[in-house]
C-alpha cells in the first residue's frame, strides 16, 4: 500500500477516534464491562442441550453417562452465566450504588434460581413438540419436530429467555430471543407470557410483543402480529400493557394482524388470513376478510 494512502487511512482514523470523545452512546468501548454476546448464545446452546438431552450434543463433552454429562453442562453454565449476569447488574441503574459483593451474590442466586425453572421449562416445552405433531399432519414424528421446526426452537428458547425475564436480569433475556429471530424469522420478545401447548406452523415473519398473553392450545401461522396499537409514547409506555390477549384453543391464519393491549380474543376463536383486529373478539367466533374479487387476464 503506498505512502500516500496509509496517510489518507492514518487521517481517517484519527477523525474516527476523536468522534469517539464526543460521548455518543455508541462510543462506549469498555468491551471487558459489557456482556458478551458470543458467550450468552454458547449458554443457550448448553441450555438447549439440557432441555432436550438426547438430541443435542456437544463433540467437546465425551462423557456418555447421562448424570456426568449433565453435571459438566450444569457448571459451565452456572460459572458463565453468572459472570454475564454481574456485568449486566453492574450496567444496570437499579445496581448503580452496589458493590461489587452484592453484585455478585445477587448474581450467583439469579443464576441458581433460574437453574431450578428448568423442569418446569421442559414441562412446558413437551407440551409444544406434542402440539406440533398432532397439529401437523405433514410431521412423521416428534423427532422430526424437535430437529427441524424453527417455531419449536423459537418457542423453546423463549420460555428459557422468559424465566430469566421474570426474574429481573437485564438484557441476556432478549440476546437470546434476538438470537432465535435471527436464526428462525420468529420475533417473540421473552416478556411475552405463553401457555403450553404452543404451536407455531412455518413462523416466517411472526411478530409477538412483550406483553402479549397466550393461553394454552393457540396455534400461529406464518407473518402473524400481536402487536401494539401504538409506540408514540416511547418509554411513557413501559410497563403498560400494550399487546393482546389470546385465550384457549385460538387458531390465528397467516398474516392476521391483532393490535392492542385492550384486545382479549376469546376461547376457541379462528382468525383468518390476514385479517387486522383492533378490538376484541367474543368466544367461538371465526372472523375472516371478505374474499376479494380474482381478475385473470
Amino acid at each position: 500500500m503506498d505512502n500516500k494512502t496509509l496517510a489518507e487511512i492514518d487521517s481517517i482514523a484519527n477523525t474516527i477516534l476523536a468522534d469517539y470523545g464526543r460521548g455518543k452512546t455508541i462510543d462506549k468501548t469498555d468491551v471487558f464491562n459489557q456482556p458478551n454476546k458470543d458467550v450468552i448464545i454458547d449458554i443457550l446452546n448448553k441450555l438447549i442441550r439440557i432441555i432436550y438431552p438426547g438430541y443435542f450434543k456437544d463433540k467437546n463433552y465425551k462423557i456418555y453417562n447421562v448424570k456426568n454429562n449433565l453435571s459438566v453442562i450444569i457448571e459451565d453454565v452456572v460459572y458463565n452465566l453468572n459472570k454475564q449476569i454481574a456485568i449486566t447488574l453492574k450496567n444496570n441503574d437499579d445496581y448503580i450504588d452496589a458493590d461489587t459483593a452484592g453484585i455478585e451474590e445477587e448474581a450467583r442466586v439469579l443464576t441458581l434460581r433460574f437453574l431450578k425453572t428448568i423442569p418446569k421449562v421442559r414441562e412446558y416445552v413437551e407440551t409444544d413438540v406434542e402440539a406440533g405433531y398432532e397439529g401437523d399432519p405433514a410431521a412423521t414424528s416428534k423427532d422430526e419436530v424437535i430437529f427441524c421446526y424453527p417455531g419449536l426452537y423459537a418457542i423453546t428458547v423463549n420460555r428459557l429467555a422468559h424465566e430469566l425475564y421474570l426474574l429481573g436480569v437485564p438484557l441476556i433475556p432478549r440476546i437470546m430471543t434476538e438470537h432465535a429471530h435471527s436464526k428462525t424469522g420468529i420475533d417473540i420478545h421473552p416478556g411475552a407470557t405463553i401457555g403450553k401447548y404452543f404451536f407455531i406452523d412455518h413462523g416466517t415473519g411472526i411478530v409477538i410483543g412483550e406483553t402479549t398473553v397466550i393461553g394454552e392450545h393457540v396455534k400461529v401461522y406464518q407473518g402473524v402480529t400481536l402487536g401494539a396499537l401504538s409506540t408514540r409514547g416511547g418509554q411513557n409506555l413501559r410497563n403498560k400493557k400494550r399487546h393482546p390477549t389470546i385465550e384457549d384453543y385460538v387458531t390465528i391464519y397467516s398474516g392476521a394482524s391483532i393490535l392492542g393491549g385492550q384486545t382479549v380474543i376469546g376461547n376457541n376463536v379462528v382468525i383468518g388470513g390476514n385479517a387486522f383486529i383492533t378490538s376484541s373478539v367474543r368466544p367461538g367466533t371465526r372472523v375472516s376478510v371478505k374474499n376479494q374479487e380474482l381478475e385473470i387476464i
